[in-house]
């Protein structure tokens, strides 16, 4: 039997199939000092000891979104090796606080299946939950895929398409966030003023800065989030593709989008949940990347009086400032547009 793994095709997959990845992770400061490096988050509970304990936290938590990519990208090698590109999420929900010694793990099943109309690819639909060292569930999420066939004459799995939730409740918000001292909430160490309050339904924000994205640092991050992804890595299979070079990884557009993001959002502390999201078009190395957000819901949590959810819509956009809040050209999307994320975020009341 060969001894290497070159990824599972489309018909490899099985509904109901289980998937224990392999390499759990442990996350350390380092870990979390290197994501700043790439993207220079400024959320302060992330990035103060001080400013997290002096609110209610045992100490400065990990960032959601480095837990979420590092749950992620334990599913590469046995879900997306051989993608053509990373779809969409839904049902997204960070249960449990991670710190810096925590140890996360990764069990996905395969919920969907759908072999596209050209044959040559299939749309894989999973739900992947992350576990610490403790059996503890940190994060729980569906994303779906589309997968290459082996061989197009292959007969496919048979069709099933789960139904999604298109957006998660407030009352099953809030798990992976203590209760916190919104009264210890210094606004300017945080960097904004404005508190759950001072948001209103349908308002756009336009965060203003771009970031220019570059080859080196988005191959760092796919590598730091161990995502084994050819498209990502490798320039001599993918050179010979239908683009030609590289796709930036979907994860590290969130992630620069959140970052931005701060420059309007800045006591958006944490994401509680991903209600859904699209990747709309490809980024490459050289492009800037801007963004821009309209606030969908302002909800207080049940049986919470420290902290309350905004629902955020942020759009992301290439080579385009977002002073004029692209989206739509007709009935698609502005050319512009890179990523369409629907969240929640938690703000102190």
């Amino acid at each position: 039997m060969p001894k290497t793994n070159p990824g599972r095709f489309f018909e490899d997959f099985r509904l109901g199939d289980r998937l224990v990845h392999a390499t759990p992770r442990t996350v350390t400061t380092g870990d979390a000092a290197l994501y700043t490096a790439l993207y220079g988050t400024r959320f302060v509970v992330q990035s103060s000891d001080a400013f997290a304990k002096h609110i209610g936290y045992p100490k400065s938590p990990v960032d959601d979104l480095l837990v979420f990519h590092i749950v992620f990208g334990k599913t590469v090698a046995d879900v997306s090796l051989n993608a053509v590109a990373n779809l969409g999420y839904a049902g997204c929900r960070f249960l449990s606080p991670v710190y810096p010694g925590d140890t996360l793990s990764t069990v996905s099943e395969v919920i969907g299946l759908k072999e596209n109309s050209n044959r040559k690819t299939g749309v894989v639909y999973v739900r992947s939950v992350g576990t610490n060292q403790h059996g503890d569930e940190v994060l729980d999420y569906v994303r779906w895929v589309m997968v290459r066939k082996r061989d197009e004459a292959a007969p496919a799995p048979p069709e099933h398409v789960p139904a999604l939730p298109k957006a998660l409740e407030p009352d099953q918000l809030g798990d992976a966030c203590p209760l916190i001292d919104p009264e210890a909430w210094d606004t300017a160490l945080s960097g904004q003023r404005h508190r759950l309050s001072d948001y209103v339904a349908g308002e756009g924000i336009d965060h203003v800065d771009g970031m220019t994205v570059e080859e080196a640092e988005h191959m760092m991050a796919t590598r730091l989030y161990q995502n084994t992804a050819k498209v990502h890595f490798n320039q001599y299979t993918e050179g010979q593709g239908r683009f030609g070079r590289r796709l930036i990884y979907g994860g590290h557009v969130i992630s620069i989008a959140r970052a931005l993001s701060f420059n309007g959002l800045a006591n958006c502390f944490q994401i509680a949940a991903i209600n859904g999201g699209r990747h709309v078009a490809p980024l490459f190395a050289g492009d800037t990347v801007f963004a821009w957000s309209q606030i969908l819901a302002v909800e207080e949590l049940p049986g919470r009086d420290d902290v309350g959810a905004l629902r955020i819509r942020t759009v992301a956009t290439k080579d385009r400032p977002c002073a004029e809040y692209p989206l739509k050209a007709g009935d698609d999307y502005d050319p512009a547009v890179i990523l369409d994320l629907d969240y929640w975020a938690l703000i102190p009341r």
